[in-house]
């Protein structure tokens, strides 16, 4: 069927779409998913997909693929490369592609495993908002709540190796947004004014001290200031100043004890300098995804069955954000795992201190379509059969 996928691919990386925009994404996987036989619900969670393949009683095992692009613009140069203000920059094309590769394996081998397939197409993953959409209009309620879920996302790995853990793959995620408030003025009196782009400025160098001092370092966790805004010209004091930034865990106990910490000195750093208080918004993002060490223990042994020992291996977590986690935390064992995608020589070299990788949303993101679809389908088809039979299929 490889033929087929890669028509689909590229046309896929083609004309990718933005969070909660993927219409032309959503239609034509709904469409794909009916001529396998699927019965395919579009439009739950806005622009997400449901689709349904029934095959006796057994277990109901959930696929998730995304189908959001970013707001960027490609720079790969490839014949197919996007042509508009979006990119699948993080390989959510592979990972569409893959799923419908995996789907059509699984109901072509029908006579060999028993049970439910719910295929899902969520959109707006980059905004981690996606899989909330969905179950809030009621997917599990509706389509039933499965008995385990599996995703896999692309990495800058060499293609035909796939990666995973126990426990934590991802982090939490918070967004951070804070207004500091002054009294503005002229550059040249600042006694007359209250200036907040010294607050502001102290915030964030005392803000890391957070994570140097007070945080376990042997435990994850990431306080990043992205953008400072305030002021237009070059002696005038402004009123305000605003501070975006992410903040990145792990653990439950470390993202509480970061959170509280940096509103602390938000609101220290305003009254060092006599200020008002100022507007502090800690907005919760992405949740950690935590796999199944039971489901992970299990599909381990039949990839590397598939794969050899030396493809498959456990590595550490990656410190982006999914939202895969909202799923697997209604009670449902998951499994995130993660396939590569680039040639070996490269990645060798690349470990050698060559030419560096492009990473996921570097506009230079490039995978190498037919090997790492057919690992990514494989593996995707391997794991759903695993859990169906109650022991390891066969590749």
């Amino acid at each position: 069927m490889y033929p087929q996928l890669d028509a689909i691919y590229k046309d896929l990386h083609a004309h990718p779409e933005i969070a909660f925009q993927e219409q032309r994404t959503a239609a034509r996987l709904a469409a794909e998913m009916r001529k396998i036989g699927f019965e395919v619900t579009e439009k739950v969670g806005k622009t997400g997909i449901v689709a349904i393949y029934k095959n006796g009683a057994g277990p109901t095992v959930l696929v998730r693929t995304e189908m959001d692009a970013l707001p960027m613009e490609e720079k790969t140069g490839l014949p197919y490369a996007s042509k508009v203000a979006a990119a699948h920059s993080c390989g959510h094309d592979v990972h569409m592609t893959a799923w419908l590769g995996a789907a059509r394996t699984l109901v072509a081998l029908k006579s060999q495993w028993k049970g439910t397939l719910m295929f899902i197409g969520q959109p707006a993953e980059e905004t981690v908002s996606g899989a909330k959409a969905m179950l809030d209009d009621g997917l599990f309620k509706r389509f039933g709540k499965p008995d385990y879920a599996f995703a896999l996302h692309s990495w800058p790995l060499a293609y035909g190796r796939i990666g995973y853990n126990s426990g934590a793959v991802s982090s939490n995620s918070d967004a951070i947004e804070i207004t500091f408030k002054g009294r503005g003025g002229h550059g040249s009196a600042p006694d007359k004014a209250l200036d907040p782009i010294t607050i502001a400025a102290r915030f964030v160098v005392d803000v890391q001290t957070v994570i140097s001092r007070e945080k376990d370092p042997k435990e994850f966790g990431v306080v990043t200031i992205g953008a400072i805004n305030g002021g237009t010209v070059g002696n005038i004091i402004p009123d305000t100043v605003k501070v975006r930034g992410t903040i990145r865990s792990y653990s439950p106990a470390v993202r509480e004890k970061i959170l509280a910490g940096v509103r602390r000195v938000a609101n220290a750093s305003a009254a060092m300098a006599d200020a008002p208080a100022p507007e502090v918004e800690l907005i919760p993002g992405g949740v950690a995804i935590d796999n199944d060490d039971a489901l992970v223990t299990r599909t381990e042994g039949v990839l590397k069955q598939a794969f050899g020992e030396a493809q498959v291996f456990r590595m550490p977590a990656m410190t982006a954000s999914e939202d895969f986690s909202l799923f697997v935390n209604q009670g449902v064992p998951g499994m995130f795992f993660f396939t590569g995608v680039y040639d070996p020589q490269a990645v060798a070299q690349a470990d050698k201190g060559g030419k560096p990788l492009a990473f996921n949303h570097s506009p230079f993101y490039a995978p190498v379509p037919e090997p790492s679809i057919k690992t990514a389908a494989q593996a995707m088809t391997l794991a759903v059969m695993n859990v169906m039979n109650g022991s390891a299929a066969k590749p």
